[in-house]
């Protein structure tokens, strides 16, 4: 016959039967059953799925008026006489190019000895094509899977969900610094043990966060297809692959550091004192790759440290500068740092947990599991 030991929590006994596992799994489903319940998270939900859709579909939509487009030589004007573009003449080929590359047009056409030519920056303009009485050949300057627009949008949709996601786990913080500002920690550590208190936590808001980043890459593509993107859809569904484990471990990454965050005080007032670091862990990314993205070189060290290489691996691998075995091994880094600041997190939450009166210093936290 098999007797349950009792869990202990700094000397006192948790409750028969309370094992760390069972204990973690009961914190997780009351963290996520009180977070489902709340309006806010479901709006917040709501409205990132049609922020997608918005950027998916309205460019189609509201791309209103003709293209533009520079005429160089007679035969070219000849050809875009009659037609609904925006025609602008131009003297020179070169003059054409850089209205093109500077995107004031949307394409050139030019005279050729065979007749004439669409010059164009990176996709081909089906638009101007599809208004000229022929269909000339087309000749792209910068050929590329995706424009720069739509580049620039993808990355800033990776890095703002990154972003959401990693700022949405002070609500970590702000239930355990609740919990402790009421007492009701004392309460719950007579029964669970302080670190399958923390798990839980971790797990609850970890599940959540998976939940909503696999909407979130679920609802990307139908955006992209219901707007006519299938280029775009193509090279973004793979790096959408890599982006959800990454942003996953990256979320449980912060949680730890979010958890021990709440734990240190003991006052939703003080609470601000101690979020500095990990706001800065947030913000310190997203504005690096939102700013840097076209600086291969910054791109590629981000990628491997491991508090940003949750959003600059993706893009990486997105903007094709990155082969699949950095990644692997980006996720490797950031796989251990987790297992590592989870473990750190554990000790200096278990030790500043039950200590009221101020903020815990974290040599205190540390030395309180000792």
């Amino acid at each position: 016959m098999t007797t349950t030991t009792p869990s202990r929590v700094d000397g006192r006994p948790a409750a028969a039967g309370t094992s760390f596992w069972a204990a973690t799994r009961l914190v997780a489903e009351r963290e996520v059953r009180s977070f489902l319940r709340t309006k806010g998270f479901w709006i917040g939900l709501a409205v990132v799925v049609a922020g997608l859709f918005a950027a998916g579909v309205l460019p189609s939509v509201l791309a209103g008026g003709p293209p533009a487009v520079a005429a160089v030589g007679p035969q070219a004007a000849r050809a875009v006489a009659g037609t609904d573009l925006d025609v602008r003449q131009v003297g020179d080929l070169e003059s054409a190019r850089e209205l093109v590359r500077s995107e004031e047009v949307d394409a050139a056409i030019v005279s050729a000895p065979e007749g004439i030519r669409v010059l164009a920056l990176s996709d081909p303009p089906t638009g101007v094509v599809a208004a000229l009485s022929v269909a000339p050949p087309v000749d792209l300057l910068e050929p590329g899977d995706v424009g720069p627009g739509e580049r620039q949008l993808v990355i800033l949709v990776f890095a703002l969900v990154f972003l959401m996601v990693g700022m949405s786990g002070a609500a970590i913080a702000q239930s355990t610094v609740t919990e402790k500002q009421t007492r009701i920690v004392e309460i719950l550590v007579v029964t669970v043990p302080v670190r399958a208190l923390l798990a839980g936590k971790v797990l609850g808001h970890t599940l959540l966060t998976v939940g909503q980043v696999v909407v979130i890459a679920v609802a990307a593509p139908v955006a992209l297809s219901l707007g006519g993107q299938s280029a775009l859809l193509g090279v973004v569904a793979p790096a959408l692959g890599w982006y959800v484990p990454f942003v996953c471990a990256g979320f449980v990454l912060l949680a730890g550091m979010w958890a021990v965050a709440g734990s240190v005080v003991s006052r939703q007032e003080d609470l601000g004192s101690s979020m500095g670091l990990v706001m800065m862990l947030v913000l310190g990314p997203y504005f690096a790759v939102m700013l840097l993205a076209d600086n291969a070189s910054v791109l590629a060290v981000l990628s491997y440290v491991p508090f940003s290489a949750a959003v600059a691996m993706p893009v990486r691998m997105f903007t094709g500068d990155a082969q699949a075995w950095e990644a692997l091994l980006s996720l490797g880094l950031l796989a251990a740092t987790v297992v590592l600041i989870v473990l750190l997190a554990g000790r200096l939450y278990s030790g500043a947990l039950l200590q009221t009166g101020g903020r815990v210093a974290l040599a205190k936290a540390w030395r309180g599991t000792e």
